[in-house]
C-alpha cells in the first residue's frame, strides 16, 4: 500500500515507522521542512535503538528507511495514497481544513483516517463528501512499541471501510480493538479519568506525582504510572481532552486547578523540560517543586 501520514511529530513519525516497517510505501507530511526532517531523524533515531537491543535487524531498518519519503506537500503526499492518516493537532477546524484538501487529490475509493484521541469521528468525517470511508486509527506512544490500535467507528463509517482498516492494523502487527464514536472513545476515556484523579491526589497533598506512579506500576502492574503519563502525552493535550470531556459528560472531568496552573506557566511535561516532574534529554531527572495547594 501506499500510506500517506499528515503530522511527524510523535505520533505521525511513530506511524510512519510501523507502516514502513511493514512493507507500505509511507510519505510523511508536515508543513515545515525541520519538522519533516526531525520525524524521519527520530525514526531513524528509533531503528538504530532497535539494532542496539538486537530488536530488528540492519537489512529491516535499511528497507524501512527506503520506503519513506518526506515533504511539505500535502498534494505530493496523498496523491495515489491506498490510506491516508492524519495525526495533525487536536482542533476541529484543523482537522476539517486538512481532510477537505486531502479528498479533492485522492480518489473516492481512498481510506481517510485520523489518529485523533478524543475527538468526534462523526464531527470529522462530516468535512468530506464520502464520510462512508472515514474512520479513526488512534495510536498509542510510543507507537513502535504499543501494540493497542483503537478503531473508531463514524455514524456515516461503512463495514467495508471498517473490514479494511482491520486488515490494515492486523498488517502493521498490532491489535485492534472495536468502539463507537462516544466521547473519548474507550481508552482516552478512561485514562484520562485514571491522570486526573492522580492529579487531584497530588493537588490534595496525599502523595507526591512519584509516589502515585510507583503504587500504579508495582501494585498494577501499569508500564507507567498516570502522572509520569500525563507529562510524556504533554499537559496542555490533557487539559484539552478534559475540557472537551468535560462539555460533552460533565463537572466529573473538570481540570484540577494544579492542571491548569501548569499549563499556564508553560510547564507542558516532557516537551517543555518541566511539568510534574523535571526533564533532560527525555529522562526524568526530579520532581516540580509545586506540588500540593500552597
Amino acid at each position: 500500500m501506499h500510506v500517506a501520514i499528515l503530522g511527524a511529530g510523535t505520533m505521525g513519525h511513530g506511524i510512519a515507522q510501523v507502516s514502513a516497517m511493514a512493507g507500505h510505501d509511507v510519505s510523511l507530511r508536515d508543513i515545515e521542512a525541520d519538522i519533516v526532517d526531525d520525524g524521519l531523524a527520530a525514526i531513524e533515531s528509533n531503528l538504530q535503538e532497535g539494532i542496539a537491543r538486537e530488536k530488528v535487524s540492519e537489512s529491516t531498518a535499511e528497507a524501512t528507511l527506503n520506503r519513506l519519503t518526506g515533504t511539505t506537500s500535502l498534494e505530493e503526499a496523498v496523491t495515489g495514497a491506498d490510506l491516508v492518516l492524519e495525526a495533525v493537532p487536536e482542533d476541529m477546524e484543523i482537522k476539517h481544513e486538512t481532510l477537505t484538501e486531502v479528498e479533492s487529490h485522492v480518489d473516492p475509493a481512498t481510506l481517510i483516517a485520523s489518529n485523533t484521541s478524543s475527538l468526534s469521528l462523526t464531527e470529522i468525517a462530516s468535512a468530506l463528501d464520502y464520510p462512508e470511508r472515514a474512520i479513526g486509527l488512534h495510536f498509542f506512544n510510543p507507537v513502535h512499541i504499543m501494540a493497542l490500535v483503537e478503531i473508531v467507528v463514524a455514524e456515516q463509517t461503512s463495514t467495508e471501510t471498517v473490514s479494511r482498516a482491520r486488515e490494515f492494523v492486523h498488517g502493521i502487527d498490532k491489535t485492534p480493538v472495536e468502539v463507537a464514536d462516544a466521547p473519548g472513545f474507550a481508552s482516552s476515556r478512561l485514562g484520562v479519568s485514571l491522570g486526573v484523579e492522580a492529579m487531584r491526589m497530588v493537588q490534595e497533598g496525599v502523595a507526591t506525582p512519584g509516589d502515585i506512579d510507583t503504587a500504579m506500576e508495582l501494585g498494577y502492574n501499569h508500564p507507567m504510572g498516570p502522572i509520569e503519563l500525563g507529562d510524556v502525552v504533554g499537559l496542555d493535550v490533557r487539559l484539552d481532552i478534559l475540557e472537551y470531556l468535560r462539555a460533552e459528560l460533565g463537572e466529573r472531568f473538570r481540570p484540577p486547578q494544579i492542571l491548569k496552573r501548569k499549563v499556564r506557566a508553560g510547564k507542558l511535561g516532557r516537551k517543555s523540560g518541566e511539568g510534574f516532574y523535571v526533564w533532560e534529554d527525555g529522562d526524568i531527572v526530579g520532581t516540580s517543586g509545586d506540588w500540593g495547594d500552597a
